[in-house]
């Protein structure tokens, strides 16, 4: 390990490796438990917001009805409506119809998704484009205290509502959705910008941290499911029970990122030596670990690794670093990643959660084949986003990468005929097949392209992928509402 040209200062042998990589993966599993968790108890929201198709059969009668018995019949209101009297009758008729469907057909997996992810994609967008003058530090804190009140907050509604449904409890839960697609974007872009300019193996780390929190999540839905099954309001108190594991896996990540992870060897001497390459991100996280001063960024409190640091810190100032790329030339050399991660999530989403809630009709497994279906997905999504770390078996052909996106699309008619005409041992195959891409193709793009640029280019990088990342998983959200044509 040694450092890019300009200092001239090789690096020591740090320690705290393999506590950084298991931080890391505590720390993946942070980001997301709380969406897991949320995707996971839909089994619960449909029951509190079910859908109900006969509404829709309901309306168009009534008002085939009332068009046919007001035909030729004219009517003004105010001078406002000159419409002949069936028109205006089907146009209010209309309204009432959208309106009460979207009361009545709630979809909980899709229209919750929907509402996360534009928070996520916003709030990203935001952040990306001035990704060089946020302090990653608070910004990540952040995301996860918000995180941590969001998820302690669908219990608070749902303890307040006394567990029932309705339109007001569905805008409450939409709400707190909401909140953790912003947290989201906080958290996930800035520990990937901030782990891109380190190891490649705490990226791994991460992304299976990620996967972790799927995985984690069904098994204890799975099993609080099978301990309340039979008991009084057991769905809602297995639901309960889970949630607030999952509001204590939050608070856990808030102290490991404040605490612990900037008080590491190895992740002090990486921040140091992005910070000597100009990257200003870094200032607060290097204060934390009692490197510098907050208030003055060149003053040195001490000086670990032998002065390592400190002539990291300083190396600079005998070499100054060449300016970094911007955002649009990083782009630009980094277009097939990019896109490889949209179409990778498009194809994802596109599917998972809401085709293998709604879609995949009524087999021998009952209320249990839906969380069986996520649940076999994040285990191979989970155990995917560990092959990599076998050399010969991780994919760094940037060709290839590109080719192996693309083919997933092939998944779209498998799961469509299947759902149709397949049993449920083809339909779990399917679902293993796609988190088992999902994770691998995932993991081999992260890791590979922030290599050969500087720290604040990579913490960029980071920055933009996950962006281009959030763009798909929106995409595939909207396109996965196409299942419902000609329902």
């Amino acid at each position: 390990m040694t450092i890019p040209s300009g200092s001239g200062v090789p690096a020591p042998m740090l320690k705290g490796k393999h506590k950084a990589i298991v931080v890391c993966w505590f720390l993946g599993l942070g980001s997301l438990v709380s969406w897991n968790s949320i995707l996971t108890i839909e089994d619960y929201y449909y029951d509190l917001f079910p859908v109900d198709f006969s509404i829709l059969l309901k309306l168009e009668k009534l008002i085939c009805s009332l068009r046919n018995a007001l035909k030729g019949f004219d009517f003004k209101i105010d001078g406002l409506i000159d419409h002949p009297s069936e028109y205006l009758v089907v146009e209010v008729l209309c309204l009432t119809t959208i309106f009460t469907f979207c009361l009545k057909k709630y979809h909980p997996s899709r229209v919750l998704t929907l509402v996360y992810q534009p928070f996520a994609l916003g709030t990203m967008a935001l952040l990306t484009y001035n990704e060089a003058k946020i302090n990653t530090r608070k910004r990540n804190i952040a995301g996860y205290m918000l995180f941590t009140a969001s998820t302690l907050m669908l219990i608070v509604v749902d303890l307040v509502t006394s567990g029932k449904g309705g339109v007001g409890p569905y805008i409450g839960i939409c709400a707190v959705v909401a909140a953790l697609g912003v947290a989201d974007a906080h958290v996930q872009g800035g520990m990937v910008g901030d782990l891109s300019f380190m190891c490649p193996e705490f990226v791994q780390s991460f992304f299976a941290g990620l996967a972790a929190s799927g995985a984690l999540t069904s098994a204890l839905r799975l099993l609080t499911k099978a301990v309340f099954e039979k008991s009084k309001n057991g769905l809602r108190k297995g639901v309960m029970l889970f949630l607030a594991i999952s509001t204590f896996l939050e608070f856990l990540s808030v102290l490991l990122y404040a605490f612990l992870f900037p008080r590491l060897p190895i992740v002090k001497y990486y921040r140091a030596k992005a910070a000597s390459e100009g990257s200003k991100t870094v200032s607060a996280d290097l204060a934390a670990a009692g490197i510098l001063k907050p208030e003055n960024q060149e003053e040195v409190l001490h000086f670990p690794f032998n002065d390592f640091t400190w002539a990291l810190l300083h190396a600079a100032d005998d070499d100054k670093p060449p300016e970094r790329l911007s955002n649009k030339e990083l782009f630009l050399q980094n277009t097939d990643y990019a896109l490889d991660l949209f179409l990778i999530y498009v194809l994802t989403l596109s599917i998972f959660p809401g085709f293998l809630y709604e879609d995949t009709g009524k087999h021998q497994l009952g209320s249990w084949y839906s969380l069986v279906l996520v649940a076999v997905f994040n285990v191979w999504d989970l155990i995917s986003r560990y092959i990599p770390l076998v050399e010969c078996l991780k994919l760094e052909s940037r060709n290839g990468l590109m080719i192996a996106s693309l083919s997933r699309f092939l998944l779209v008619p498998a799961f469509f005929f299947t759902a149709k005409h397949g049993d449920q041992g083809w339909m779990i195959m399917l679902t293993s097949f796609l988190g088992l891409t999902n994770g691998y193709l995932s993991v081999c793009v992260l890791t590979e392209a922030p290599k050969g640029y500087k720290g604040p280019e990579q913490n960029a990088l980071g920055n933009l992928l996950v962006l281009c990342l959030f763009a798909g998983i929106f995409s595939g959200v909207v396109l996965d509402w196409l299942w419902l044509i000609g329902k």
